[in-house]
């Protein structure tokens, strides 16, 4: 156990035992930090991971009091509720388009990591063949050549999957879409993670989906247990979650829990639709598996894109959907028709050469390095006031304040400044992530961003209780 860990395991245990009541106030953070000779960092993060248990609450400008205990007959989840949640994601998304803010809140990692003059090559090379049939060739279910080198691509991480099961769309976000219309109805009740990727919210939304929501938390990952619960209390017909470097708490289930998951799901035969757009952005030389790895019956829809990794600008992305891939074809074919065929036989020109694989391991690299270095200046900067969660692969990092703070109000300030940051309410149903905010951290930390970034910060902490919630 780690030190933070072990605290809580001793107030949990005392909890438990009585010495503590429901509502009465523990030590203080500073008078917990003296009793036990533990740094500040490492009773926040103990007293942050007894509130996610629910053992203890916050209380605003009062410090952390023992919650009521849970009973059996509580539940570890949301309800089935309706999804609202489309007009503040447009909002958040057109502030982070500004060419003249330091897009922290952007969903995309920097665009100067793309390999452009290799890009424009193919570009280039795939309009002198393009021909009039090109467009019926390139139709649902997508370019054969392009099916083939995912195809190819999963294969090398210990996946085989068949190029026809494989359907081309126009972006992770549609391959995700499509998936969930494909096994599911409106009306119908479908598990998400908590906090959870605002596409997902959005998604729901439009198709007219329930959101059975399950914890996410950003140090031990999705709730195991409570994922079994919400199977067994309601009619789930699809779960979609993120199992390598959760956007937004960044977490990677280990793989005994993508054991787990895969199990349950087929226990209950409910489909899921794995979203995995940033499973090539991991640490080190060896890739993640995916829950889809463990799939026994064809039963997880496993969905990804070159845009996180790539290009955004591209536009192409794929689902693996095996024996519901002819579904998934003729719903594409309802909605978006076909995707790009020029951008899809540039991507067949590009991933043939070698130099996808020298751009994926200097992106890795340099990811890991501006990640680390963005997560060492928020500790510095931001440590006495919220705890910085980081791990291993990806470039989100995530903040967690007091429960009292307000990170909406963060986020509209930093604005002001020419600052994008992407608050909690962007990624759950309810206030419970409010306190959250995540950060892309896959743009240089300069002497000027950090100039900028510092005066923000020294500026929030100064002004601290008005971002206090009311």
């Amino acid at each position: 156990m780690k030190k933070y860990q072990r605290l809580a395991e001793q107030l949990r245990s005392q909890i438990e035992s009585k010495i503590w009541l429901p509502g009465q106030k523990l030590p203080s953070l500073r008078e917990q930090a003296k009793r036990s000779g533990l740094s500040m960092m490492t009773v926040v993060h103990a007293y942050q991971m007894l509130e996610s248990q629910g053992y203890i609450r916050a209380h605003e400008r009062s410090g952390y009091v023992v919650a009521p205990p849970v009973t059996n007959a509580e539940m570890l989840y949301q309800r089935p509720e309706a999804v609202s949640v489309n007009d503040f994601v447009f909002e958040v998304l057109q502030a982070s388009r500004d060419i003249h803010t330091l897009s922290l809140g952007f969903a995309y990692p920097d665009p100067a990591l793309s390999p452009r003059q290799q890009l424009n090559k193919s570009i280039a090379a795939a309009s002198k063949r393009i021909e009039l049939m090109t467009a019926l060739d390139n139709l649902p279910p997508g370019n054969q050549a392009l099916r083939q080198l995912i195809a190819q691509r999963y294969a090398a991480r210990g996946l085989e999957v068949h190029p026809d099961g494989i359907v081309i769309t126009a972006g992770a976000l549609e391959a995700l879409s499509l998936s969930l219309q494909a096994v599911t109805h409106p009306g119908d009740s479908v598990i998400i993670e908590a906090p959870a990727f605002y596409g997902a919210l959005q998604t729901l939304e439009r198709l007219g989906l329930k959101a059975v929501t399950v914890p996410t938390d950003p140090m031990h990952g999705l709730d195991l247990e409570a994922l079994a619960q919400a199977l067994n209390d309601h009619d789930i017909k699809a779960c979609w979650l993120m199992s390598n470097f959760q956007n937004p708490v960044g977490y990677s289930l280990t793989r005994t829990a993508k054991q787990r998951v895969a199990a349950l799901l087929r226990q209950y035969q409910v489909v899921l639709v794995e979203d995995d757009v940033y499973g090539e952005l991991y640490e080190g030389t060896t890739a993640p598996e995916t829950v889809k790895h463990f799939d026994t019956e064809d039963s997880i829809m496993l969905c990804s894109s070159f845009s996180k990794c790539l290009v955004a600008g591209f536009r192409i992305g794929w689902v693996v959907a095996g024996k519901r891939a002819l579904a998934v074809q003729k719903l594409q074919l309802m909605s978006t028709l076909a995707t790009s065929a020029p951008m899809q036989l540039s991507l067949v020109d590009y991933l043939a050469t070698k130099n996808y694989e020298q751009h994926l391991d200097d992106l890795r690299k340099t990811l890991a390095v501006r990640k680390q270095e963005m997560y060492q200046f928020l500790c510095a900067e931001l440590g006495d006031i919220a705890t910085v969660h980081h791990h291993a692969g990806g470039y989100f990092l995530w903040l967690v304040f007091a429960e009292y703070i307000d990170t909406t109000q963060i986020y509209k300030a930093a604005l002001e400044r020419n600052i994008t940051l992407a608050p909690g309410k962007l990624f759950a149903l309810n206030e419970r992530f409010n306190h959250g905010l995540r950060v892309n951290a896959s743009f240089a930390l300069t002497h000027a961003n950090k100039q900028l970034l510092r005066a923000f910060f020294a500026e929030l902490k100064h002004h601290l209780p008005e971002f206090c919630r009311p």
